[in-house]
């Protein structure tokens, strides 16, 4: 395989915090890098530096192969709020599409509307202030991969994504024979994409062949092999230090070899490899109030703004010690949901449960008694326990003074030592902090008020895989009501019981399980569906003589349907034929790359419409035909 990249002595500080020093290695062709560090250690500086967005503190040599083509996805996405989708993308790549002759643009248009449609962005022309943020992400990465580049940085790629755009991605880059370099927190993501992980720890740079698993074995073994390296050291100053003592003064000219040797075995002696971990064992729940029997009680409750049906007749009754997970596309309401379960308002900032807010808006007894501002229209019941404590976790975060300290933000060096902010750091401005290191500190502003109810928006986004692990333990043991909205497979496996499924016009459904579980169950569900579509087609065979088609004694007995809900039935199943053909038909002229460009625009809106129709359709034929 060829050398892509060669990497050598290059390092980064701020101030006096040293991230990397001297570090190199080498990246090859093929290569599929997922790179392991805490937050704050320089993950983000590391990547800049390579795609040519910052400089090596002490120079160094980055070499890149002759040719090859760059591309960088940062976490932040510039882009101009007044643009349309593919004139944002096709401005930000001027200096790609400039060297481009008129058919290499038409077949990168091309591209780029292609990636478009594959991200669930079929209006092309829909304003970039009117997108979601993981919609905005998706605009991120189609840009990204309609250049072809032969080699990807990307930080972090599936934050902000729903689960559909990070398995689509994932499919894709696991098919693509591009050179990756990454850095994530999906562990799913980083075992079905990566071949190779690459760890900075403590200023050195280690590499591993394999997936996560893999990475986290190697690594016990190195971390072991070198704290026993550490032990026969000692062992062996022992005896010099018996020596030094020995012998006298008059001789030690004679060994001053030997005396320079035992300094150097001292130095190493003292080195001995001291993981740091995040310590939640102070933030049980020793403190919080006892959920009484309501936590939050829900009847025939709706939401809509501007029209659009964000919850349509919700009743559900939350219990104590329940874990649920809420997963669906972005832009469907997932937010909007917990925000009108906790009372916060995001225009305002004020949440109905704060200290302050009257009693009876904290109650809620009436969900439409809130304002939600023009274009908000609400009812149902929404009702709150009294013992009820409710720790949020926004998915924007918290709005720090970033010119405060770590110290003034957090006032309790215990805690905030256990959370990984040594002395050291008490000091530093948030500014200062990295995203990460913001993350786990806004995490132990809530935790820290002891809540008996979770609700945590986005947990994973900038968290690194070690505070993640951690997370999950404290959130297991956890005895107070969980709420979690995620799009990390692998955090919702471990964690959820059940499982609400946003599936649009506000329509949630609960399915019990986690959500591996569920895919499973979606897939299943739609293999029966292509099955019966396939066997639909076929002419009915007729038994043969003398013998009797017998019902399975050991198939429970079905419900049977009303004569309007048979008919019901026969048309839906009608429908889905019919709108699984038309999808096909269109998906194969959005392959051509033969349409026009208003012709792909109209085609790739009419493919969304039947997707949502199919999506609706089938949980319908799935309710009638149980």
């Amino acid at each position: 395989m060829a050398s892509y990249l060669q990497i050598e002595n290059i390092s980064k500080s701020y101030g006096p915090k040293v991230l990397f020093e001297n570090i190199g290695f080498n990246i090859n062709e093929g290569d599929k890098i997922a790179l392991i560090a805490p937050n704050g250690t320089g993950k983000t500086s590391l990547m800049r530096i390579l795609a040519g967005k910052d400089r090596s503190d002490s120079g160094g040599k980055i070499t890149f192969l002759k040719d090859i083509r760059i591309a960088f996805l940062e976490q932040e996405y510039d882009y101009d709020p007044e643009k349309g989708i593919f004139d944002q993308i096709m401005d930000s790549s001027h200096s790609f599409t400039d060297i481009l002759d008129q058919e290499h643009l038409w077949e990168y248009e091309l591209r780029v509307q292609k990636f478009l449609t594959n991200f669930n962005l079929p209006d092309f022309s829909k304003k970039m202030k009117e997108l979601s943020g993981g919609e905005v992400k998706r605009v991120a990465l189609a840009q990204m991969l309609s250049s072809e580049s032969d080699f990807l940085i990307m930080d972090e790629p599936t934050n902000h994504l729903d689960i559909d755009a990070i398995e689509y991605l994932e499919s894709y880059l696991s098919r693509s024979r591009c050179t990756l370099f990454m850095v994530t927190h999906d562990r799913y993501f980083l075992d079905r994409v990566c071949n190779t992980v690459m760890e900075m720890d403590h200023g050195a740079v280690y590499v591993y062949k394999g997936n996560y698993q893999n990475y986290l074995e190697k690594r016990e073994e190195r971390i072991a092999n070198y704290n026993a390296e550490t032990d026969k050291v000692r062992n062996i100053l022992r005896r010099e230090l018996e020596w030094i003592h020995a012998t006298p003064c008059a001789r030690t000219g004679k060994a001053k070899y030997r005396i320079d040797a035992f300094h150097e075995l001292k130095d190493r002696a003292e080195q001995v490899y001291v993981q740091k971990q995040l310590d939640m064992s102070d933030l049980r729940q020793g403190n919080a109030p006892r959920l009484g029997t309501k936590i939050i009680d829900c009847k025939d409750l709706s939401f809509s703004y501007d029209g659009y049906p964000y919850l349509s007749h919700f009743t559900y009754n939350f219990h104590r010690g329940e874990k649920v997970g809420i997963v669906g596309r972005n832009g469907v309401g997932k937010s909007t949901f917990i925000n009108i379960l906790t009372g916060f308002h995001p225009d305002t900032g004020i949440t109905d449960t704060d200290p302050g807010v009257e009693k009876e808006r904290s109650s809620g007894s009436n969900a439409a008694a809130m304002d939600w501002g023009p274009g908000a229209e609400m009812s149902g019941v929404l009702e709150r326990g009294e013992s009820l404590r409710i720790g949020y976790y926004h998915q924007a975060g918290m709005e720090f003074d970033e010119e405060q300290t770590v110290l003034e933000t957090v006032n309790d060096t215990h805690l905030l030592g256990r959370f990984l902010f040594p002395h050291d750091m008490l000091n530093n401005k948030i500014s200062k902090l990295s995203g990460g290191e913001k993350r786990r500190l806004y995490l132990l502003t809530i935790l820290m008020k002891q809540p008996n109810m979770l609700v945590l928006d986005e947990p994973t986004n900038d968290l690194d895989i070690v505070t993640l692990n951690i997370l999950e333990e404290y959130l297991k043991e956890f005895s107070g009501t969980l709420i979690i909205v995620s799009h990390d497979r692998h955090f919702l496996d471990r964690l959820v019981d059940h499982l609400f499924v946003f599936c649009g016009e506000g329509i949630i459904k609960d399915f019990i399980g986690n959500f591996s579980e569920y895919r499973a169950f979606i897939k299943d569900y739609e293999a029966q569906q292509r099955k019966q579509a396939e066997a639909a087609k076929k002419p009915a065979e007729k038994p043969a003589n003398n013998q009797t088609v017998s019902a399975d004694p050991a198939k429970p007995a079905k419900r049977k349907l009303s004569y309007k809900e048979q008919k019901e039935l026969e048309q839906l199943e009608a429908d889905m034929e019919s709108l699984n053909a038309e999808k096909a038909a269109l998906e194969e002229q959005l392959s051509s790359g033969n349409l026009p460009f208003d012709q792909l625009q109209a085609a790739s809106a009419r493919h969304g419409e039947i997707t949502d129709l199919l999506d609706e359709k089938e949980l319908r034929w799935l309710e009638l035909s149980c």
